[in-house]
């Protein structure tokens, strides 16, 4: 038997019921179109059915097309056909039937499932039923008639915005917007379905084509004007990438020139971006992320999570109240404790602020918010440690201070309490070493702000606990994070690898390169913002301290530059005090500052550099290998030492905690697109001028000789060199 499947039941009502089995989320898998048409075919030949109702099993209605199916079609091995199915399943068939179908929607109808409920003649949803098209997350468009139908059903405006934001809406807003037809509980869904299709199937009620539908179209002019809005917001806000403007031309095309024309547009569209650069990073980046929580050696042990009733928190500075929301959000009650009461306020008014954050953007009621807020307690003592079951230390990067309180945290916590450090750089042994708990120390590094990036880096040491690491996974996926599992070096895994990203832009800038070319070019590659705007942002007493960290354990392949130092001494320390590599307004609005060349000139007097010609000519392309190529050097090291159990978690960690563009798939994928060879070839030229900083590592060395990429498991490697 298939695993994907549909089921046909046909009732006394002569309603068939037709549901679809594919678990978990009853993707749209070939196997399931088929039996989808088939289930169709056969009751449309039965005299007993008078009508139909689609639905999903295990009170899920369908999560979309199956995705997994898409790394065969990019190799050229397999053929989606979609053009096929939309016209011949979906069009044809679903919403050409003669006799009338109903969608009956509970828990999810995205991508491909809402695209099959739009071609049934009348939609039925529980309020809580999630309904969307979240397609050009995938670097794809909706490709079963989802741009044809839904600027039929909810109007263009509303259609523009859920297909180009990938914004899915609840059962009662769908129903609001005319999108489903009726709200019912989940336990009168089915049979409200029933009998909403026999009252179509009898006229009673509506039998409405959706791909036909135009009362919610606006008037062709308003239309244009419409869409030429959306173009310009999608380069606006999108410029590298290309098909949400196709998205936009293949509506366009529906409206202007009629359904049928947009659905062939749509379906030859879908073809080609399918096997586009940009959806074969974004499916990467897709299944990268799902894969992070599966770590071998500890996940396929069978161990389960304990259970996390109470949290503490050490410090209620910027992360420490960060982090404190994050947990609260997700009705962790959370204890904040600092040193006194004139701290500890000022870090629970932290969180309050940023909770009240929540309820001016809409996203949080006032009584959510005091409910949230209740789950907070602060503490200047350790008394009220005693059942705490995880404690997160988020002090300053100081080791002797960080000893201290994980010797204290022994003493005053449970046996069983897991004792988690926030550091971004410091090596867990050594914080840990004045205790005897050594497996219950694991690193719990969030990124700032810690409420709003997704990342939490999971540092392991080789005496960290495999139920400590299961326990932390479960409560990053509890606070909504993505958990990336890494082992114990200087940097760990994200610091380490971008820590040459901010030294390549000061070398380059020694050598003539001028700052604000350097941050335009990177922002233009699809980078949030370039280094030097991303130094002041986070400051220049954290790039001096983090930088330290990383001279002090690999010397050898530094490059020192005194520009912050020097821009330090005249008090310019970043966005924080509105003066650093830009000027700052009371808006936070960033602005190049003339006055840096002076600081400029005394760096490259201090470095006994002169500007270099060809530095200055760099390219926007050149620019971006110079500054990127010693960030995928550093990626090599640390898949090396096994510091990142898999290149993929490199990607996923690069784009949620330093916004490596997503689109590029990731360091490690997007390297492998230029290939070893040319990154280390390039490497080499760097290293005869301008030194050891560009050094190519053993590991991309030896990647680069055997034709291999970055991303082959280490045993296809050895394998590969014995041949």
């Amino acid at each position: 038997m298939a695993k994907g499947r549909t089921e046909m039941e046909v009732g006394a009502d002569g309603v068939a019921i037709i549901t679809i089995i594919n678990p978990p989320v009853n993707s749209l898998s070939l196997d399931v179109l088929r039996s989808l048409k088939n289930s169709y075919d056969e009751a449309l030949r039965r005299d007993d059915v008078k009508a139909i109702v689609v639905t999903g099993a295990g009170g899920k209605f369908s999560g979309g097309f199956d995705i997994s199916s898409f790394g065969a079609v990019q190799e050229g091995k397999e053929q989606t056909n979609v053009g096929y199915i939309s016209i011949d399943i979906v069009t044809n068939t679903l919403e050409g039937a003669s006799k009338p179908s109903v969608a009956a929607i509970d828990g999810m109808a995205l991508g491909g499932g809402l695209e099959v409920s739009m071609a049934c003649h009348a939609r039925i949803s529980t309020s809580t039923a999630q309904l969307g098209l979240p397609e050009l997350q995938l670097g794809i468009i909706p490709g079963f008639g989802g741009t044809q139908r839904l600027p039929r059903l909810v109007g263009l405006t509303k259609a523009l915005e859920m297909i180009l934001m990938s914004k899915s809406i609840k059962g009662k807003e769908a129903h609001e917007l005319g999108l489903v037809d009726a709200i019912v509980t989940p336990g009168e869904l089915v049979n409200t379905a029933r009998a909403w299709a026999l009252e179509i199937a009898e006229f009673r009620k509506p039998w409405i084509k959706s791909l036909h539908k135009t009362d919610k179209l606006e008037p062709l002019g308003e239309a244009r004007e419409i869409l030429k809005f959306a173009r310009a917001q999608a380069q606006k806000q999108a410029a590298n990438l290309q098909h949400p403007l196709v998205c936009i031309d293949v509506i366009e095309e529906g409206v202007v020139s009629g359904p049928h024309a947009g659905l062939l547009k749509e379906a030859q569209s879908f073809e080609t971006l399918v096997h586009s650069d940009t959806c074969k990073s974004l499916v990467h980046v897709f299944f990268s992320q799902r894969a992070t929580s599966k770590v071998p050696g500890i996940t396929d042990l069978g161990l389960v999570p304990r259970k996390i009733i109470k949290v503490a928190i050490i410090g209620g500075g910027l992360m420490g109240s960060g982090i404190a929301t994050s947990l609260i959000l997700s009705n962790y009650p959370v204890i904040v404790k600092e040193v006194n009461e004139k701290f500890l306020k000022a870090g629970m008014d932290r969180v309050k602020a940023n909770l009240q954050s929540h309820v001016k953007k809409g996203k949080m009621t006032q009584e959510k918010f005091e409910k949230t807020l209740s789950l907070l307690t602060g503490a200047v003592d350790y008394e009220s440690f005693k059942d705490v079951d995880l404690v997160i230390e988020a002090i300053i990067e100081n080791v002797s201070l960080k000893q201290q309180i994980f010797a204290d945290l022994e003493k005053f916590c449970p046996s069983h309490c897991v004792l988690a450090t926030n550091t971004s750089t410091i090596d867990l042994n050594l914080i840990g070493a004045k205790i005897k708990s050594q497996d219950r120390i694991v690193g719990a590094h969030f990124f700032s702000p810690a409420h709003i990036m997704p990342l939490l880096e999971i540092v392991r040491t080789h005496k960290t606990s495999p139920q400590v690491i299961v326990d932390l996974l479960d409560v990053g996926k509890k606070i909504r994070k993505t958990p990336v599992v890494v082992g114990n070096c200087t940097g760990f895994a994200v610091n380490r690898m971008f820590f040459p990203y901010t030294q390549s832009a000061h070398l380059l800038v020694d050598r003539g390169l001028d700052v604000y070319k350097i941050d335009h070019a990177i922002t233009k590659f699809g980078m949030p913002m370039g280094p030097f705007r991303l130094a002041d942002l986070v400051g220049f007493g954290v790039a001096i301290a983090t930088g330290s960290q990383y001279l002090q354990s690999f010397p050898e392949r530094c490059y020192k530059s005194m520009l912050i130092p020097i821009m330090v001494d005249d008090k310019r320390t970043g966005e924080a005090t509105k003066k650093g590599f830009y000027v700052y307004d009371n808006k936070r609005k960033a602005s190049p500052d003339p006055e840096i060349k002076k600081y400029i000139e005394k760096s490259r007097s201090m470095a006994g550099t002169a500007p270099d010609p060809e530095i200055m000519k760099l390219s926007d392309k050149d620019i971006v290998e110079m500054i990127f190529f010693p960030v995928v050097n550093e990626a090599s090291r640390v898949l090396d030492k096994g510091i990142a159990v898999k290149s993929s978690d490199l990607d996923i960690a690069s784009i949620m905690g330093m916004g490596f563009p997503a689109y590029r798939g990731g360091v490690v994928f997007w390297a492998d697109s230029l290939g070893a060879n040319y990154i280390h070839s390039r490497l080499e030229t760097w290293t005869k001028k301008y030194g050891n900083f560009f050094k190519p590592s053993t590991f991309l060395a030896e990647r680069a000789a055997k034709g291999l990429p970055l991303s082959a498991p280490a045993s296809q490697s050895k394998s590969k060199s014995r041949l």
